[in-house]
């Protein structure tokens, strides 16, 4: 059987099939890293009765927080019976002392469909149904924010009161934790974002790190749908704008030197899908507010994937990644911090 980084499959094989008898292991399971993603690592699991994903901390140096088994586990659970896509959980198992992952990980039916990270995969869509797709992409966000914590039992799931604060001081830590070499514009962005944090208008569940290549499409070419929101290890409770800022930055990354490439994008106007503003007025539309500025919440999310992608190079520059890619995230840091400078 291949040696899969990070996950030992003979032994998730045995695991699962004393376990959880009822999902059927005829033979020996097969798993695969899934490329693209830069934080949890996650993979594919072909051999039982019916596709699974595991998901677990990356190797090496983790910031505790953002890669929390958890809380992805958990919120998952929660939303199954609300308006909002995510997969069918099935296990969530601290593997710590143990030999599958040696980590926290969590199991999960494999929902159908793709993710859409590449411009080239435009064109098996048509527009109409790119620009229907993004639509109901930022609907469907409007929807988690629209959901009463309590009422699906995340009560306590976060503290919303003062989670901009609290937030700015984590990425501090984060930043401080993966220091490998002088940011000063990043730093200089870190202590702008401080001085005029905003009034939260109100609070809801935070996916944490909502895009499009966080979602599985499945469907004709003209009327694809989103089949899961994928990726909710950053979830909490707090400020629901913080999303949108996130989802309006890798909207446009591409337009960064060296966003295309080193963090790949499947939106393109000239393909269907709509401008950041459009998907903004369908929120605000949906969800029957009026949004106030999002300046702050834009820097902010500049800011925060800006730390995310220097806690990577750490990474990367000490081995502990794996994959192809992580080589560029690095010199998209800069280009980050300028522009969340820009727009604040």
């Amino acid at each position: 059987m291949p040696e899969v980084p990070g996950l030992d499959v003979t032994a998730l094989t045995a695991w699962l099939t004393a376990t959880h008898p009822e999902i059927d292991v005829p033979a020996a399971l097969h798993a695969a890293v899934i490329a693209g993603g830069r934080s949890n690592l996650t993979y594919s699991v072909d051999g039982a009765a019916i596709p699974l994903i595991l998901r677990r901390p990356p190797l090496g140096h983790v910031l505790s927080s953002a890669h929390d088994m958890g809380r992805e586990h958990r919120v998952i659970s929660a939303l199954a019976g609300t308006p909002i896509p995510v997969p069918v959980a099935i296990d969530i198992v601290d593997d710590t002392d143990g030999t599958i992952t040696g980590t926290p990980f969590f199991l999960m039916k494999r929902a159908p469909g793709r993710v859409l990270s590449s411009r080239t995969q435009n064109s098996e869509y048509t527009a109409s149904g790119l620009h229907q797709l993004s639509i109901r992409l930022v609907e469907h966000l409007a929807d988690l924010h629209a959901v009463d914590p309590a009422a699906v039992g995340l009560g306590d799931f976060g503290r919303p009161d003062g989670y901009l604060t609290r937030q700015l001081s984590t990425w501090r830590r984060q930043l401080d934790a993966s220091r490998s070499r002088e940011t000063p514009n990043l730093d200089r962005l870190q202590d702008s974002l401080v001085q005029d944090i905003p009034q939260t208008s109100w609070s809801g569940i935070v996916h944490g790190d909502y895009r499009l290549d966080n979602a599985l499409v499945d469907g004709p070419s003209d009327h694809p749908r989103i089949s899961a929101i994928l990726d909710w290890e950053m979830a909490t409770l707090g400020d629901p704008l913080v999303d949108l800022g996130i989802f309006a930055l890798y909207w446009d990354l591409a337009d960064l030197p060296g966003g295309g490439s080193a963090v790949p994008s499947a939106v393109d106007q000239n393909a269907g899908y709509p401008s950041f503003d459009e998907l903004a007025d369908a929120y605000a539309a949906h969800a029957g507010i009026v949004l106030p500025s999002l300046n702050w919440y834009r820097a902010f999310a500049a800011y925060k994937l800006a730390v995310i992608l220097e806690g990577i190079h750490y990474r990367y520059r000490a081995g502990d990644t794996v994959g192809d890619g992580f080589e560029r995230m690095g010199g998209l840091v800069e280009p980050l911090a300028q522009k969340g400078l820009r727009v604040h």
